[in-house]
């Protein structure tokens, strides 16, 4: 199937073949014609799926026929970089039809954005705070809003803009499409949907999909001992951009620290950071000039690079639905990735959450040298640790005892040696 099916005017299909799409992928092969059809619309895909095409190509050519300085269409976006990346999209299909567009968030001066509503725009991608300022102080008008797409809900609901989509919602037209899309569907999103769609469809796209190309393992390791193995790993396995996700955003900004202190080059992307650092480390982590960036959930989400060699979870996240969109970060594009996971004795319960979702177990890795060591010896966070005799750090040349889960039990395979490599790589690039 190609994108000829959907009678995309003439303009929009130049666009489409200039952005290198080929053949619709399944949130679009299923969803754009639904929404070409006017219809209210449950998205439920993950970052990487292609669904901002999705709903971004139905809307430009819905458009691209109609008066122009109106805004026909509001697309609402948890984050910064999502809104950017958004756009960019937007603007790249819709080149040579004249539509405008312009993104709308905190961390920049509202003069500029409020410039752009007076020129006129036909497209607005927002993230909920600064929509709402500017809806508020009389600067922004939604009266003319044909189509809503509230996109990564989910995420949304967790940085805990619900109340702010709701009084937004007060601001358009009760005749419109919406277009909502999520990840996950937890109680609150559901009900948020049921209050916002009339008669929606329901496209759902497997978790599981993005996942055949990645190969995950986990390594039991110390909270204390982390840091250590996480640059033996680096070192030994020089496989283009790592993404390495933490829990905290202190922790995301001192890992960064040390890695670069130790000659890796990393930058951190946390919510602590202004929009020019944020778009600084995002650039230079897609251009290569970083090799690894340090994110936490929230900062992350929206982050869309094609070449992410491997993902690392220093921490385990809080759901097994977010384990599944960091790790889908890599693998895309019919490339091969790689899923590493530090786990301790708290993490018990979200590896069987994770396998339950995935219908499988993950091969557990054990690394001589580094243990979860004894339940309940963690230091506090950020708590000095005691001073005494220093542990023998691990050498690179370490025997690596390789491991399978079966429900409960593992199941242990003789120790192999693997040349002082942790997964028997060798190094590119020598």
């Amino acid at each position: 199937m190609d994108f000829k099916k959907f009678n995309f005017s003439s303009r929009i299909a130049d666009n489409i073949r200039n952005c290198g799409y080929e053949h619709p992928t399944p949130i679009q092969e299923e969803a754009m014609p639904k929404i070409m059809d006017g219809k209210d619309l449950l998205g439920l895909a993950q970052t990487g799926t292609g669904k901002t095409a999705a709903f971004a190509l139905p809307i430009i050519q819905k458009l691209a026929a109609g008066p122009r300085g109106k805004i026909g269409a509001l697309v609402v976006a948890p984050t910064r970089e999502l809104a950017e990346q958004i756009n960019e999209s937007f603007r790249d299909l819709a080149e040579g039809t004249g539509l405008r567009t312009v993104t709308v968030y905190g961390g920049v001066g509202k003069g500029g954005q409020l410039q752009e509503f007076k020129q006129g725009v036909e497209v607005v991608i927002a993230c909920p705070g600064r929509l709402l300022d500017h809806l508020n102080n009389h600067g922004l008008k939604l009266d003319k809003v044909e189509t809503l797409v509230l996109d990564e809900a989910d995420q949304m609901f967790d940085m805990g803009f619900l109340p702010d989509i709701r009084r937004i919602l007060k601001h358009l037209p009760r005749q419109r499409q919406t277009l909502l899309f999520s990840a996950t569907m937890p109680a609150d999103i559901r009900k948020l949907a049921d209050e916002t769609l009339h008669n929606p469809v329901e496209v759902r796209i497997k978790l599981e999909q993005p996942l055949e190309a990645i190969s995950q393992v986990l390594i039991p390791v110390s909270k204390r001992q982390r840091a250590n193995l996480l640059l033996q790993l680096l070192k030994e396995t020089e496989e283009g951009s790592t993404l390495v996700f933490s829990r905290t955003k202190y922790g995301a900004k001192n890992l960064a620290k040390k890695l670069n202190k130790n000659g890796i080059k990393a930058v951190d992307l946390q919510g602590n950071m202004s929009q020019n650092q944020r778009q600084r480390a995002l650039t230079g982590f897609r251009d290569g000039d970083f090799t690894v960036l340090v994110a936490t959930d929230i900062a992350a989400r929206g982050i869309d690079v094609s070449r992410v060699g491997q993902v690392i979870n220093y921490d385990l996240p809080s759901t097994a639905e977010a384990y599944t969109h960091r790790i889908g970060r890599t693998g895309r594009a019919q490339r091969s990735g790689r899923a590493v996971s530090f786990i301790g004795h708290d993490d018990k319960a979200m590896i069987k959450a994770i396998e339950r979702l995935q219908g499988k177990s993950i091969e557990l890795l054990v690394v001589d040298g580094f243990s979860m060591g004894e339940e309940g010896d963690e230091p506090p966070p950020h708590q000095a640790k005691p001073r005494g005799k220093k542990k023998p750090q691990a050498t690179n040349r370490s025997p690596v005892k390789k491991q399978t889960r079966s429900g409960n039990k593992v199941k242990k395979s003789p120790a192999k040696q693997q040349s002082g490599n942790i997964f028997g790589l060798a190094k590119k690039g020598k």
